[in-house]
């Protein structure tokens, strides 16, 4: 039985700046019923129209967007404050007093009139050791004397979630809070179990989950289709123990890393069953849980200040996703693989895909309503579901981009995938030729261009190689090659684009994925009136890279694909100059830094970044990145 609406905070999660323009403002919240809140706006001479759509995920559940409409342009670089008052007359200040700062009575937005910093990031699970890096963002604000010293905005860049490595303590909060919540149960096709529920309560559900995921008919697994028995699943994250498999899942996992309400409504008491080792498990994620919940009021109050964009990565649906033609046949091919990405796609669009452009997943929304069965109380219908998936699956239009100044165009490198000609294992580039063109279109006549592409565009050469010679040897996978460089037609195109004459002479690309940050300066080799580009990495939120292999990787990177050095005459980037810039707090002329937390970007009025930041979750000092002298 799940507990009367009454008793439930009316709010679950929210509210979330989305996209900012002039007259236009997109805000996300969840509810435990539906709500219709009246939007205050502490701007004399604007009046607003609001239009709150709102999509039920379970009994207690409703996701909504407020699309507000403005008749007049916001003032810029002013900090104007607003409210969400709910049919009770009380505001958020009553049902949500941990999203406000210290003497302030509302929060507050700051519409900026060029884009002069911004932060970003990507890579954020939450039981990884090191701190939040949105925590960053917090005290950045808390620090910040006027409007004018805000960002513009917060842009993430790929894996807001990890919907392929959970942890136990992490999924017992979400079972509970399925259960809280009444959130949607469903049907499984293709799956050793029949529907969600019985799922749940199945001895694999902790730590066994690898188990249940897709075999062939045959009953090989997955893994000795594709490396004979030697290597990875479809699925094929090394930590898939807890995959997310339910729409219900996808869900609950975004109300708890997004808000410190839902935590209120579970416990993490750990399941019966588990052997003494997953026992032992399960008792180290807890702490580094808890502590991520710990720190969510803050990482809320953030959100609901700074506008937030956002676009997927791999992680977000599930390891290597889309990696190869290889891949994406097998994966769609199969009942049950095909449900678990489409659910997790479900809850990017609903959670992600739908504030960063409403305009774009209008449709797509409005066919989510037809998810509920009328028929059975708090379960999918199972046909709308499938033909939902199916649109998601074809959709193409994830990309988008902001008329700001500069403009900002934010690309979807996982679902327009150039794939091999030569060999379906082979990976795929990351934009399609129709993608590519899209983009130069887009780019044309502007003299300068901030570009979001989740993976780095110009990466670290040696480990482009080292991915390179795992996929000559015909296991992309085992190496996760996904660069742009390492499809021959992509990488080509994209190098091209940079040097069309009608493309921007400033481009800024700004990227995470791998874990760790850096910055490279690029210019093309032995023209006039060269365009300009950087490359600015910053990865992970949450997450970090092994240290003692990066050092050597970076090492190795120096000492091989030196200047000077021929190797570089066989990389597809050599006909540019590349000079990264290195952190201020490099000991040993390190290029790579290796620590959780935010890039920070502040551009002049030319569109080129003058200074570029590493904001530590840690606290410690920032590390700013500087030529090398």
């Amino acid at each position: 039985m799940t507990p009367s609406a009454d008793l439930l905070p009316h709010v679950l999660a929210g509210p979330v700046l989305r996209r900012l323009e002039p007259q236009r403002l997109a805000i996300w919240l969840v509810g435990s019923q539906p709500l219709d809140p009246r939007f205050i706006l502490d701007c004399p001479g604007i009046q607003a129209s609001v239009d709150c759509q709102v999509i039920a995920m379970g009994t207690h559940a409703f996701v909504h967007l407020l699309d507000v409409h403005f008749d007049t342009p916001l003032p810029c670089n002013v900090a104007i404050e607003y409210d969400l008052q709910l049919s009770t007359g009380e505001g958020i200040a009553a049902w949500a007093p941990h999203l406000l700062y210290p003497g302030a009575s509302r929060p507050s937005l700051v519409l900026r009139e060029r884009i002069e910093q911004l932060l970003h990031g990507s890579c954020r699970k939450p039981h990884h050791p090191a701190a939040d890096g949105l925590l960053c963002a917090d005290r950045l604000l808390q620090d910040c004397a006027s409007p004018e010293q805000r960002p513009a905005l917060l842009l993430m860049s790929g894996d807001q979630i990890y919907a392929d490595d959970v942890a136990g303590p992490m999924l017992r909060a979400i079972h509970r809070l399925i259960e809280r919540l009444g959130l949607f149960e469903e049907a499984l096709d293709g799956a050793l179990v029949d529907d969600s529920t019985a799922l749940y309560r199945h001895p694999a559900c902790y730590y066994h989950r690898a188990d249940l995921l897709p075999a062939q008919e045959s009953n090989e697994s997955l893994r000795e289709r594709f490396f004979g028995g030697k290597r990875k699943p479809i699925f094929s994250s090394s930590n898939a123990d807890n995959h997310l498999v339910t729409f219900a899942e996808v869900m609950a996992m975004y109300l708890l890393v997004w808000s410190p309400t839902p935590w209120a409504l579970v416990d993490m008491n750990m399941p019966e069953g588990l052997t003494k080792q997953r026992q032992a498990r399960y008792h180290a994620e807890l702490p580094l849980i808890e502590a991520f919940a710990a720190g969510l009021g803050q990482v809320a109050r953030v959100m609901a200040h700074l506008p937030c964009l956002m676009i997927f990565d791999d992680h977000d649906i599930t390891d290597d996703w889309n990696l190869s033609a290889q891949w994406e046949e097998t994966a769609y091919g199969h009942p049950f693989s095909r449900r678990i990405i489409g659910n997790a796609l479900l809850g990017y669009l609903l959670c992600q895909g739908w504030g960063n452009d409403p305009d774009s997943c209008k449709q797509l929304v409005e066919h989510c309503a037809t998810l509920g069965d009328n028929s059975v109380e708090r379960h999918l219908n199972k046909q709308a579901q499938d033909a939902l998936i199916g649109e998601l699956l074809r959709f193409q239009g994830w990309q988008y981009d902001l008329p700001s100044n500069p403009p900002l165009l934010v690309l979807d490198t996982r679902t327009r995938r150039w794939r091999s000609e030569s060999s379906l294992k082979k990976p795929s580039g990351l934009l399609d030729w129709e993608a590519l063109s899209e983009l130069q279109q887009s780019l044309l006549d502007h003299p300068s261009a901030i570009i979001v592409s989740p993976a780095p565009i110009f990466g670290v050469k040696l480990i482009e190689t080292v991915q390179r010679v795992f996929s000559w040897c015909g296991y992309p996978l085992l190496v996760d090659a996904e660069n742009w460089m390492a499809h021959r037609g992509a990488a080509q195109v994209i190098l091209n684009i940079f040097r069309h004459s009608r493309t921007p002479g400033h481009y800024v690309v700004l990227s995470g994925d791998v874990h760790y940050s850096f910055v490279y300066e690029v210019m093309i080799r032995h023209r006039q009136r060269n365009p300009h580009l950087w490359q600015i990495t910053s990865s992970g939120i949450k997450n970090e890279f092994p240290k003692r292999l990066l050092d050597v990787l970076d090492r190795l990177n120096r000492w091989l694909y030196s200047p000077r050095s021929p190797l570089n005459w066989f990389t597809k980037r050599r006909l540019m100059e590349v000079a990264p810039r290195l952190p201020s707090r490099s000991e040993a002329g390190e290029r790579l830094w290796n620590s959780a937390g935010l890039g920070q970007v502040f551009f002049n009025a030319q569109g080129q970044p003058e200074r570029v930041f590493q904001l530590n979750a840690d606290g410690s000092t920032a590390n700013e990145f500087v030529r090398d002298q």
